[in-house]
């Protein structure tokens, strides 16, 4: 699998990411272990988990699957840190949480380092600079090699980016953002992507195939082995399932239909390619379904389709979105 530069940094990445989110929960060890050497059989590099995922499950399960099955060295393990399981208050970005959250994600997985972690989530009543000092701490005692966030809006993230640039040597430069990015959720292209762009952060989409929408798997229901079958995972997929999302999901099926291939392999390449992405994380049922996905790394979209679904399913730019002189 083509590696790739994560961000304006030295650390290189498989261009598909695989995610852990349901691993520990509706994922188990056997399925797990299963997708985990599929990838790494296919150059995969990138696994993608969170302190929270299967309510720390998922870090376990990575962590028993590590050495035992892939040598660690191998892999780039990526955590996040900062949402909290309070109805009160989903995200704690103090320096003390951090740090815990971080030691505590080191002992699950059964490890002195990751390779990056990754800030959940932007922290409204914690100033900005006493987060990312968590990050440098964990960068400079080795428990983190680098150093990225997620869920940042764009003027977050900029002002997050910019601060740790102005002080070289001294801040670690973030590495990435991790955000929602597909053919059915492109609102990152309004601010975030620029930013990261201008700033040299590289971008991680996470839900690249629009929450399982977009391998057209509903276009004629809800599989009952489907996410939006779940009762856990159903209202995360219902915002997709409108008129407009469907219009989308038929033009990705059509493309799909004349090259031969498949509505999942269509959008994944489509997102891969976009300028800013590093790696699309992919988060898969099982090792057939990962399989799938893996196979789009011979694909790369004609000209002419890239533009057909740009064009169906471009976001709407108003003032001060873009350039305002063009609008």
């Amino acid at each position: 699998m083509e590696q790739r530069h994560l961000g304006r940094t030295g650390l290189r990445v498989s261009r598909i990411g695989l995610g852990t989110l349901t691993w520990g929960r509706d994922t188990d060890e056997h399925d797990a272990a299963d997708q985990l050497k599929t990838f790494w059989d296919a150059g995969g590099t990138l696994v993608d988990t969170a302190d929270v995922y299967g309510g720390g499950e998922a870090e376990y399960l990575l962590g028993r699957l590590l050495d035992n099955l892939v040598p660690r060295q191998d892999l780039v393990v990526a955590t996040k840190a900062g949402s909290v399981p309070d109805p009160y208050r989903r995200f704690d970005g103090s320096r003390g949480h951090l740090l815990a959250a971080l030691d505590a994600s080191l002992r699950r997985l059964g490890t002195d380092y990751v390779d990056l972690w990754q800030i959940h989530a932007f922290d409204p009543v914690t100033p900005l600079d006493e987060t990312l000092q968590a990050l440098d701490l964990a960068v400079s005692s080795g428990r983190a090699r680098y150093a990225g966030v997620s869920n940042f809006s764009g003027w977050q993230l900029a002002k997050a980016a910019t601060w740790q640039l102005a002080a070289p040597g001294l801040r670690t430069r973030l590495a990435c953002t991790q955000m929602e990015y597909s053919l059915l959720q492109r609102g990152v292209e309004r601010e975030v992507l620029p930013a990261a762009l201008d700033l040299g952060v590289g971008l991680l989409p996470s839900s690249p195939l629009g929450r399982g929408v977009l391998t057209g798997k509903y276009r004629t229901g809800t599989p009952s082995d489907s996410r939006g079958a779940s009762e856990q995972l159903a209202p995360f997929v219902e915002p997709y399932l409108d008129e407009a999302a469907g219009r989308i999901v038929d033009a990705v099926a059509t493309a799909a239909d004349g090259l031969a291939t498949t509505p999942l392999q269509v959008a994944l390449a489509w997102v891969r390619d976009r300028p800013g992405v590093v790696a699309p994380v992919v988060g898969a049922r099982n090792a057939r379904q990962l399989t799938e996905a893996l196979s789009v790394e011979a694909l790369s979209l004609p000209d002419e389709i890239c533009q057909a679904l740009d064009d169906v399913s471009a976001p709407v730019h108003r003032y001060p979105d873009q350039d305002w002189s063009t609008l």
